[in-house]
């Protein structure tokens, strides 16, 4: 389980398989392992695939006292992908990973292969409205005694006792305030981009992941039958064959973009 200096982090991270680089990025409170359980096994016979901990989760160290923000965890990408030497790669994320697969593709488009946004919205409700819900502690202590147990197991070891009580709040407050992306904004993101939502998403409502699908300049979108948040674990099957063809669809693309990052002069 190796570690890398970036951003004043030692980020810890995994890394499996052979092939194009792809930096998957985990959801809220969980791991890449954890997250990408399923896809793991069919990618990395096509990609080398890279998955950090997020600051705050499992080996990743920090305190979220001193703050927790979306634009902290652009930084620390742009950080990491540079300490590993990957000018191009592609880029995925889950949930909270997948808004700052979304802020990295806003700040340097130039340097995604492809981009894909599972469970992903540029809308505020019912985002956080859900997200207070569910990550209020108390509830967590008391409706999901065995979440509760492996969220200890998974952060408190390196994170210290109680941590992720504090991780849940400041995970909740960040998806209240952080700033959103204008039409515009959005428009300035090149890559070929995949948006997968369920079609019972709480969070994130099919017509919200329509309109940003919309509304990057190259996207497509997929959406799960019979599938809440979790498409990734809920409907691994139809995910991992939907991630399949978008992939064999833009490699030519992909190609072209590393190509194109490659000649310019560093």
């Amino acid at each position: 389980m190796p570690t890398i200096r970036a951003n004043g982090l030692e980020i810890g991270y995994d890394v499996v398989g052979a092939g194009p680089p792809l930096v998957m990025l985990h959801g809220a409170t969980s791991s890449g392992g954890e997250t990408f359980d399923a896809q793991i096994p069919p990618l990395a016979t096509a990609f080398r695939i890279f998955l950090p901990d997020a600051r705050g989760h499992g080996r990743t160290r920090w305190d979220v006292a001193d703050g927790f923000r979306a634009a902290w965890l652009v930084d620390d990408l742009v950080a990491f992908v540079d300490a590993l030497g990957l000018r191009t790669f592609h880029l995925a994320g889950y949930s909270m990973g997948a808004v700052t697969a979304l802020g990295f593709a806003l700040r340097a488009p130039e340097r995604l292969r492809t981009l894909v946004m599972v469970g992903i919205s540029t809308e505020r409700e019912p985002r956080a409205s859900v997200a207070r819900r569910l990550m209020d502690p108390a509830r967590v202590l008391r409706e999901e005694p065995n979440w509760a147990a492996d969220l200890a197991r998974a952060h408190d070891p390196v994170q210290g006792s109680g941590a992720w009580q504090r991780l849940l709040l400041a995970i909740a407050e960040d998806v209240a305030t952080q700033p959103l992306p204008s039409p515009h904004e959005l428009r300035g993101i090149t890559p070929p981009s995949l948006v997968a939502c369920g079609d019972r998403d709480p969070l994130v409502p099919v017509g919200q992941a329509w309109d940003l699908a919309r509304q990057v300049r190259d996207g497509r979108l997929f959406v799960a039958p019979d599938s809440g948040h979790d498409v990734l674990g809920e409907r691994p099957d139809l995910a991992n064959e939907a991630l399949r063809a978008f992939y064999r669809s833009t490699e030519s693309v992909a190609r072209a973009r590393a190509d194109a990052v490659s000649e310019v002069p560093r």
